[in-house]
């Protein structure tokens, strides 16, 4: 079976799962709110750690050295509460995976219980998003592009840390190695389901965009406060769903190369496929030993 088949299954099978606890789809919405009200108590700080300055008749924001400082109390703040509510919702499918009935709160509670273990992985997570922000500010076109990539290829070596954080009693520096261990063999089904997952969500946005885009076009005033707050309502929904699938997906992953239990959704996916060692160069073109 090729990746991109084993892939769909992977993305079925998560969405199988889901729909026993759309409750906990409530957790990304909550974790987004919070977000954004943390956003907000940061915006007057970050004015004022920062310098205005005039070039070619254009004038720009300059942090001050204390202005990094705030930035990443700021980014560890809110990496912090991304994954507190992550791991949320990553002890509710597990839950849910082991025969149990989850709910919100046995999801936050779990997450309360681990909100020590998972603080070192929003330190390091909040470094390297200043660290990579900083030099897109002195990088031009082409290094923000090659930032850009060096963030995402981050992202996607770290994409089994959280799971290894929560549920073993390793380190930070363990689980990277780890996560980094894992993506060797799972790197296909990974960027694949990823990818699905946000080109689905993509599609679905688009509805609500017409909606808006519609709603401007009539000229009403009533007409477009009301399009554009059903078409906020659908957007957010698209979110929350996209958010706790990629965490389904996750914790699936984590769960098979650890060797634990997986219920009947997956029962049909060829996870066997998606772990089972590489083959060499030689033999991938028929050559090398049997």
């Amino acid at each position: 079976m090729g990746r991109w088949e084993r892939s769909k299954q992977l993305a079925s099978a998560s969405w199988g799962l889901l729909r026993h606890d759309k409750e906990l789809l409530f957790l990304p919405l909550i974790s987004g709110i919070a977000s954004l009200a943390i956003a907000a108590t940061f915006l007057l700080p970050l004015y004022l750690s920062s310098e205005t300055r005039s070039v070619g008749g254009s004038t720009s924001l300059e942090m001050k050295p204390v202005g990094y400082l705030v930035l990443f109390l700021m980014y560890l703040v809110l990496a912090y509460v991304a994954i507190f509510f992550k791991t949320a919702m990553l002890c509710g499918a597990d839950e849910r995976m082991q025969g149990g009935e989850p709910t919100l709160g046995s999801a936050l509670s779990g997450a309360m219980s681990r909100a020590g273990k998972i603080l070192p992985w929003a330190i390091v997570t909040a470094t390297v998003s200043v660290i990579l922000r900083s030099l897109e500010e002195r990088a031009g076109i082409l290094g923000r592009i090659v930032i850009g990539l060096v963030g995402m290829a981050w992202a996607v070596v770290t994409f089994l840390v959280l799971p290894i954080v929560v549920f073993e009693d390793v380190g930070v520096g363990t689980a990277i190695k780890r996560s980094t261990e894992m993506l060797k063999r799972t790197w296909g089904e990974n960027l694949i389901v990823n990818l699905g997952i946000g080109l689905i969500a993509m599609v679905l946005t688009l509805p609500a965009i017409l909606v808006i885009v519609g709603g401007f076009v009539t000229g009403s005033v009533p007409i477009i406060v009301a399009a554009v707050a059903v078409g906020a309502v659908w957007i957010i929904g698209v979110s929350c769903w996209s958010s706790a699938m990629t965490a389904v997906f996750q914790l699936a992953l984590y769960r098979y190369a650890t060797q634990a239990p997986l219920p009947s959704e997956f029962a049909q996916v060829d996870l066997g496929g998606a772990f089972g060692p590489k083959k060499s160069a030689a033999s991938r073109f028929g050559f090398g030993g049997s």
